[in-house]
């Protein structure tokens, strides 16, 4: 399992708290429908493959703690 920046944004949106079949759900309901893709195949199988004990997980650092926050781009807003 890796993720990516990209393949972890996918999730940003998802409705959490949520578990692992949850996410996967939601992976597979969103994307481009009129392609009729949805997320890319890499986010479902990273889902896929978490070792799962039917916890419900909070947020994207539940899954990929190393995921950056607006934090570590040391973007101030104040500023603009």
């Amino acid at each position: 399992m890796y993720w990516t920046l990209e393949l972890a944004s996918k999730l940003e949106d998802a409705p959490w708290p949520a578990t692992k079949d949850e996410l996967i759900d939601y992976a597979m309901r969103s994307g481009d429908h009129a392609t009729g893709l949805g997320v890319s195949l890499e986010v479902i199988e990273n889902l896929q493959e978490i070792e799962d004990e039917g916890e419900s997980y909070e947020s994207i650092e539940d899954i990929w703690p190393d995921y950056p926050t607006k934090e570590d781009f040391l973007f101030n807003e104040d500023e603009y």
